[in-house]
């Protein structure tokens, strides 16, 4: 949703009621209302404390929100002792009745409400009642248990979303809900966490909660919940963990189970086996989150089920032991191993010996450290004067209503058709929606249009005859193309000289007419940068640029996870960044001088290669020029460093332009201009923390039409003719 400014009437400050129910909730929820009371001429902070928060159980967490300079409007003693599943609906229900007295005298604007706990659900039932406008966290997500149906329960009652992952944002516009009020912020414990990996006080905070003796990687943090579907596996498999880690021989700091049905079984298996007598553990109710952070930041390992491990953890690149099926479905970084069907501590055990003090790279799949800036700016657009209504967005009826009887759709993989017409090949494929190239087929571009436009639906018929063989169900076709494309449109405005006689050309209406399926068609540059978002680098990345160093240059911008296209269809021509002198440099296709295509690309190494003869009799290309360079011909060497500081220059440009984070190589050129140009922008570029990647998908542009056709179906998009 665009920020704009409220109306005149509505210049008074926006009230905001923040409840929080227990520790995890409200370290997500802490860096969000310390935003809003830094901003005190914008918003009016409301606290509500509720839950377990209020109980001496579980820590007595309340007296952290205090100590941590929030003012708290309202104490809602909540929960029904019991930790069972009756316990758990009557909390429900004892919410319920106490909610409405607090919403009537706190009148907020917007309620916060976080996650998929059986107390947010109270909260966003009352709110929605009572028309209080509701913003939730971390909705679209997917773990495991009774949290799915109760986070997805409060995403339908709420009025607005900020999620962590492009992929969750997709599954709430999947559930039918306004992709207008729909943001994706990243989570806001990243905020935090992302600041603690560069703390240097972690050594006191080690030595505070395990003792002097115990150095960095050399401890665990566990930490496992009940999983409230299955309390018997959940319980015993709490006991196998024990055992495992009795057996394992480190020093482990235990917290509690949290207050779900199940818990007080797992509390008397602690008991039971001397855990907090043990030398080897310290077991505690709490840990402020700040400490808490420090521990999982320098911990051998994290075992156990909470999201703390498949979330959190991989901020620091935390080795991580994943038990169970409560989070099963959650994206996570390569430093979690999942065990989800353990029969004995000893596959534990193992686990573990194959985890503890294992380094991996630090993950960002949730978040980038600026998401409490996005939802403050988020919460700054909602317009008062709109009734607090709840908008669907449902995907328009099938225009067929013929059904078959025969056919088992569960059997039929969700495709697509790829094109991808290069300046010297066409090739056709079969994609399915996961990214997995299922079938290709390249031919030789033809150079007259009718020959091309033939070759194109002979490819896409067989394709999809193949496609039936497969039980493949083609969902529509992308088009990848070179030149300048009106996306909206489907047609081709103008071509590049390397696809000749090919503008303008109504590319959507002539293959659907010929196929009678939906068409997309985007220029093959923006189609990388889809396929980046969809399947590569650029996944779970705000903003990232994606360039494509082939026969020619191409890119495409990505921000706020959103392709930039520009006024006219124009930008993302990055082939033609000026990175010389106005009437200096080579001549570019495009009729000017000094892009970087025409110092860059291979067309340009191409030319290079033929005017220094730097190989046999047969034809030359960039790759002669390359070996040359590698058998230390000086000239080719000299060559090959003017390209890669040609296309330094024009990525450098770029980021003072846009800032992206990261910027993804593709195409046959990328891994030789990784390195240098990585180099040159450190060198170079004020804003150096942008990351040079090279792209790890074979076929980009085909993956990027191909994620065309899967992105509209998500959306409900349909391309009419």
């Amino acid at each position: 949703m665009p920020e704009k400014p409220r109306q005149s009437a509505h210049m008074k400050k926006l009230k905001v009621c923040v409840a929080t129910c227990n520790r995890a909730d409200y370290s997500k929820l802490a860096p969000i209302m310390l935003g809003i009371k830094s901003e005190p001429d914008a918003f009016d902070l409301r606290v509500a404390v509720m839950g377990s928060h209020l109980i001496d159980d579980y820590g007595y967490t309340f007296r952290a929100i205090e100590q941590d300079g929030f003012a708290v409007d309202a104490k809602l003693h909540t929960i029904v002792r019991g930790e069972d599943e009756a316990a758990m609906a009557e909390s429900v229900g004892l919410s319920l009745v106490k909610l409405p007295d607090l919403l009537q005298r706190l009148r907020p604007d917007v309620l916060i409400v976080h996650g998929d706990r059986f107390d947010a659900l109270a909260l966003a039932i009352a709110a929605a009642i009572m028309n209080v406008r509701i913003l939730h966290l971390e909705g679209g997500e997917v773990s495991g248990a009774i949290d799915d149906s109760i986070r997805h329960a409060v995403s339908k009652l709420a009025h607005y979303h900020a999620c962590c992952t492009d992929t969750a944002k997709r599954r709430l516009v999947a559930m039918c809900e306004d992709p207008s009020r729909i943001l994706m912020a990243g989570c806001p414990s990243y905020d935090k966490l992302l600041l603690a990996r560069d703390r240097d006080d972690y050594a006191d905070t080690i030595k505070r909660h395990l003792g002097s003796e115990v150095q960095t990687r050399g401890y665990i943090v566990a930490l496992q919940h009940p999983v409230t579907t299955d309390i018997p596996n959940s319980v015993k498999l709490y006991g196998l963990m024990l055992d495992a880690l009795l057996s394992f021989n480190k020093k482990t700091l235990l917290l509690y189970p949290n207050v779900d049905a199940g818990s007080k079984d797992m509390v008397r298996l602690i008991r039971e086996k001397g855990i907090e007598r043990h030398a080897n553990f310290k077991v505690v109710k709490h840990v402020l989150f700040d400490d808490f952070v420090q521990l999982v930041s320098r911990a051998g390992c994290v075992i156990g089920n909470s999201s703390c491990g498949v979330r959190e953890a991989g901020a620091f690149g935390t080795p991580v032991v994943n038990l169970g099926t409560r989070q099963t479905g959650r994206e996570t970084g390569q430093n979690v191993l999942h065990l989800k069907n353990a029969d004995t501590h000893g596959e534990i055990y193992s686990a573990l010996e194959r985890q503890f003090g294992k380094n991996y790279a630090c993950s960002t799949v949730y978040g980038d450290g600026r998401a409490v800036e996005r939802i403050l700016g988020f919460l700054r657009s909602i317009d008062l004067d709109e009734p607090p209504r709840k908008s669907f967005c449902f995907p328009p009826a099938a225009r067929d209503t013929h059904s078959s009887q025969d056919m088992d759709p569960i059997l039929e993989r969700r495709s697509a058709l790829a094109v991808d017409l290069g300046g010297t090949n066409l090739r056709v494929a079969i994609v399915s929606n996961d990214g997995t190239i299922v079938s290709k087929c390249t031919r030789p571009n033809p150079e007259k249009y009718e020959d091309r436009i033939q070759l194109i639906l002979v490819l896409c018929k067989e394709a999809l005859e193949e496609a039936d063989r497969l039980k493949c169900k083609i969902l529509g076709v992308g088009v990848s193309t070179g030149g300048l494309v009106d996306h909206q449109k489907g047609v081709v405005l103008h071509s590049t000289e390397l696809i000749p006689d090919w503008s303008p050309v109504d590319l959507r209406t002539l293959v659907s007419k010929e196929l009678h399926l939906p068409v997309w068609v985007d220029n093959d540059g923006n189609c990388a940068a889809l396929a980046e978002r969809t399947y590569g680098h650029g996944k779970g990345v705000e903003s990232f640029v994606s360039i494509v160093t082939g026969t020619g240059i191409g890119g495409g911008v990505v921000q706020r996870n959103q392709l930039v296209r520009g006024s006219a269809h124009c930008a993302g021509e990055l082939g033609h960044v000026n990175v010389s002198l106005l009437d200096d440099g080579p001549e570019c296709t495009c009729g000017g001088r000094g892009c970087v295509e025409a110092y860059a690309s291979g067309m340009a190494l191409q030319r290079e290669a033929e005017r220094l003869k730097v190989g046999g009799t047969e034809p030359l290309n960039a790759d002669h020029l390359i070996r040359a360079a590698k058998q230390g011909n000086p000239n080719a060497v000299a060559v090959l460093d003017k390209a890669s500081r040609a296309l330094g220059t024009c990525i450098v440009n770029i980021v003072h332009i846009v800032n992206p984070s990261v910027v993804i190589l593709s195409g046959v050129l990328a891994s030789h201009y990784q390195g240098p140009v990585q180099r040159f922008v450190n060198q170079r570029a004020r804003c150096s923390s942008t990351k040079v990647l090279t792209s790890d998908l074979d076929e980009p542009a085909l993956l990027g039409a191909a994620s065309m056709v899967f992105g509209a179906q998500s959306t409900g998009s349909v391309e009419t003719h």
